[in-house]
């Protein structure tokens, strides 16, 4: 009997998916649990495992179209395991000779094959496989894609009427990108933002780093970063300015008397914001901890959509990809956000002397329909100095 593959509810107030990629085809064999396809929405993406084990009969719903919970988007069959009884000994003859042998025209395809090809909607007729026993390795699969090939599926689009006669790619946006432009529209369009800038010696935290990190890592198995120092400084700010921690509902703001930090970090699509909940009872390895593993599970597509939601305010970190300067837009209904960028050796007076310091420009972009420009200033003052003096945050100075 036919089992239908059904799109799953994937959040509180989403009627509407995007399939993505399939990481199995019509035709093959899936073992219980394991994923068949990818099932995007606005905020995240999260993969449907096949019910039972058994083949996949029919796919209705292609990388890129659209589907609502409950659609059913393909069909597989169920894997049927003769039953032997005790004594049925003549029974394993009869199964053996049943059981077809393995057809010579279907190579086994590698894993790191089957990848490619799901997301390249390619079929195991359309490679050739030069592995032993005609098996289908990973760069046979990337080599059929050298052979120039139309797309008719909805997720991507070629065409050559561009005016200039070269060749364009039309993808439609997932519904993370959608929402992610949406957002920051938003922002743009209802908050009074404005961003101001200050620069930070980060001397004294790399010196303090290079000290206990090897002890650090012993005991706790991570590295002690940069970031945990800067949600610490921000905690200690945000108690100092408890309106940056705030946000407009209507006309009354709403203060909170904790602080959830949204953690910026790049996954494989896009850019989301975890958040480390009641971060000021945390110590700096569990934030270090927290961080690395949002990190990790951003790249798989293994971050939960509980765990986006939320937030009192949010720490963008653009050094890591070389940004000197930028001004990154508050996540609403947030009213601040800081945005770290890349740490360069300048020079810079200190005591009277011209010296050589690892400088790092910070920017608090803030709402300024709650937060007034003296709050502001003195808010990313205030984590200047506990990044330049570590000892303040600890004794609250």
């Amino acid at each position: 009997m036919p089992i239908k593959l059904i799109v799953p509810s994937v959040g509180e107030s989403i009627t509407e998916v995007q399939i993505g990629v399939w990481m199995k085809n019509a035709g093959d064999q899936v073992e219980a649990d394991q994923p068949i396809v990818e099932i995007e929405s606005d905020k995240a993406t999260l993969e449907l495992p096949a019910p039972t084990a058994g083949t996949i009969t029919e796919v209705l719903k292609k990388q890129g179209e659209k589907a609502n919970v409950g659609d059913i988007i393909g069909y597989m069959e169920e894997s049927l395991a003769p039953t032997l009884t005790k004594g049925a000994s003549n029974v394993v003859a009869a199964v053996k000779d049943t059981i077809p042998a393995p057809s010579k025209e279907q190579p086994r395809v590698m894993p790191a094959a089957a990848r490619v090809m799901a997301e390249n909607q390619i079929s195991a007729a359309q490679v050739t496989g030069t592995g032993p026993g005609g098996r289908v390795l990973k760069e046979d699969a990337e080599r059929s894609l050298e052979v120039p090939l139309i797309q008719t599926s909805p997720a991507v689009s070629l065409s050559t009427s561009a005016p200039d006669g070269r060749e364009i790619e039309i993808v439609p946006m997932s519904p993370m990108r959608q929402r992610i432009a949406q957002r920051l529209v938003e922002a743009q369009q209802t908050a009074a933002l404005l961003t101001t800038f200050n620069e930070v010696d980060m001397s004294s935290v790399m010196t303090l780093r290079k000290e206990h990190q090897d002890s650090f890592l012993k005991q706790y198995n991570i590295k002690l970063g940069f970031m945990s120092f800067f949600v610490k400084a921000c905690i200690d700010a945000l108690k100092q300015h408890p309106s940056v921690n705030a946000e407009v509902q209507g006309e009354n703001i709403v203060y909170r008397n904790f602080f959830d930090i949204g953690i910026a970090v790049g996954g494989g699509k896009g850019l989301v914001v975890p958040v480390i909940r009641n971060a000021e009872r945390m110590s700096f390895a569990e934030i270090e901890m927290a961080i690395s593993d949002f990190g990790v599970r951003a790249k798989a597509n293994k971050i939960a959509l509980e765990e986006l939601k939320g937030g009192t305010f949010t720490i963008s970190n653009g050094g890591i990809y070389g940004s000197l300067l930028s001004t990154p837009i508050v996540n609403p209904p947030q009213s601040g956000i800081l945005g770290l960028h890349a740490i360069q050796d300048r020079p810079v007076a200190v005591d009277g002397q011209v010296v050589i310091r690892p400088m790092m420009y910070i920017a608090l972009t803030y709402d300024h329909r709650v937060v007034d420009g003296r709050e502001a200033v003195t808010f990313l003052n205030r984590v200047k100095d506990c990044i330049e003096n570590p000892a303040r945050m600890l004794l609250e100075i």
